[in-house]
């Protein structure tokens, strides 16, 4: 007999009416701009539709074109009625609204129900309704899907993403994020703090929510985390409030509804392009930053100060690098940044002095070795997941001399550049070191191993 958690909300967060509630989706969804973009991930809110309605269809109304692709729904929402440590999963096989029951992944809730931080808990589930009001507009907008449905209590942003990224999967699988935003402040502070809120998602930066600035802080904040170490990019769709749809202003709830949407095959070769371009044009500046970021560190043990109005606006723009120093053809120092968080002429100057006087492989540059000193600056792209099932599939995709390659698994991790290739032109040589590097056996592997790999375009002194 098949074991399935009925509605919880129905007749008060939306109609009870199977008819009733199809023609108010159809109604939100219709009013919606549709897009040509399938996201990834969305964000929505689960008031009342009345309340928040509008502001959801405006996220689901852009999986329509995906509506045969889309079959896993990963579904996240915060708890609010019993409290509970980590993330539950139901026991239930089916979830039910008036329109019809929705199915539960049973694989997807095998593939994690080992972790740590997963526990089944159907006391959580029976009366939330942050999942519950997403499966109509899902219902509305797919074909034949099956959902997983977690709420998330106490939970840090690395175990939801731990979580996410387990289920990631390919175009067939969509992550929803359940949260309202402010809750009960006047309507002028409302939209001060969800504007606030706004910026760290547009930001991709779960650190700049607080604990009052979203109900499903914590899911939001995994997928922020997981987001940008995934290169994601993400679109405001709406971002409104209980005063603005069937509330007073008095006191107000807020809402919004975000995108993500992973990079396209054409990145990459657009990235060197460009980048390319701009070293060609701002290299030797870059270079020359470089060096006297060193030479402000042997001599006052800082980093050269960077005033961002004193660099053209090409390289002031955010942007990644590593910075390498070599002595007699030996390398010397290596730091950079795996992922782009400040301006492009501020990672220059710190990872220069960086690789000088704090990579722990070698001791503080002395005055002495500056004469001879080669330096090259490596501009990075944005680090692609690969999707692996083996280290014999792992080396397989692998593109000698222009990847660059990420891995981490069990707490270890560590990077190598393209330039790498020139000394260990293998696959297999290249990964082998690269895992020595991250203090992984040569022979190391498991099924929670990832890899992510970039290109990089590199200018020398």
């Amino acid at each position: 007999m098949t074991s399935i958690r009925p509605p919880a909300v129905a007749g008060t967060f939306y109609s009870g009416s199977s008819e009733q509630l199809s023609a108010d989706v159809a109604g939100y969804l219709a009013a919606a701009e549709v897009g040509t973009t399938v996201p990834k991930a969305i964000i929505v809110p689960h008031a009342g539709f009345i309340y928040s309605g509008s502001t959801a269809a405006r996220a689901y109304v852009l999986l329509k074109p995906a509506a045969a692709t889309i079959r896993r729904v990963i579904l996240l929402g915060p708890c609010h009625r019993v409290p509970l440590s980590g993330l539950a999963l139901s026991s239930a096989e089916a979830f039910s609204t008036p329109l019809g029951n929705v199915a539960i992944d049973g694989e997807a809730a095998e593939a994690i129900a080992n972790l740590p931080q997963v526990q089944v808990f159907d006391d959580t589930h029976a009366q939330e309704h942050s999942l519950e009001v997403q499966l109509p507009f899902l219902q509305a907008v797919l074909e034949d899907f099956k959902v997983l449905p977690l709420v998330v209590g106490d939970a840090n942003p690395d175990m939801v993403a731990e979580i996410l990224d387990i289920l990631w999967g390919g175009p067939e699988t969509l992550i929803v994020i359940s949260s309202d935003l402010s809750h009960f402040l006047d309507y002028e502070r409302a939209k001060k703090l969800d504007a606030s809120t706004n910026r760290a998602i547009e930001s991709l930066d779960p650190t700049a929510i607080g604990d009052d600035q979203a109900c499903g802080r914590n899911p939001v904040k995994g997928l922020l985390a997981l987001a940008r170490r995934r290169s994601l990019k993400v679109e405001t769709l709406g971002l409104c409030n209980s005063g603005d749809t069937a509330g007073t202003k008095d006191r107000v709830v807020g809402y919004g509804a975000w995108a993500f949407f992973e990079g396209d095959e054409n990145e990459a070769d657009d990235f060197e392009v460009k980048t390319r371009a701009l070293l060609n044009e701002h290299g030797e500046i870059l270079l020359s930053l470089a060096h006297d970021s060193i030479n402000h560190g042997l001599a006052a043990g800082t980093p050269a100060a960077v005033n961002l109005a004193d660099f053209p606006t090409a390289i002031t723009a955010p942007g990644a690098c590593f910075v390498t120093l070599k002595k007699n053809g030996q390398l010397r120092g290596c730091i950079g940044s795996a992922q782009t968080y400040r301006p492009l002429v501020a990672d220059v100057a710190e990872n220069a002095f960086a690789s000088a006087f704090r990579d722990h492989r070698f001791p503080p540059l002395t005055v002495d070795e500056l004469v001879g000193l080669d330096l090259s600056i490596s501009v990075l792209s944005p680090s692609s997941p690969m999707s692996i099932t083996s280290e014999e599939d792992l080396l397989k995709q692998l593109r000698p001399h222009i990847d660059g390659l990420i891995i981490e698994d069990q707490g270890m991790r560590a990077l190598f550049l393209p330039s790498v290739w020139s000394q260990l032109p293998q696959p297999q040589q290249f990964l082998g070191h690269l895992k020595a590097k991250a203090g992984m056996a040569s022979d190391h592997w498991s099924p929670t191993f990832k890899a992510w790999r970039f290109i990089a375009a590199e200018i020398f002194a």
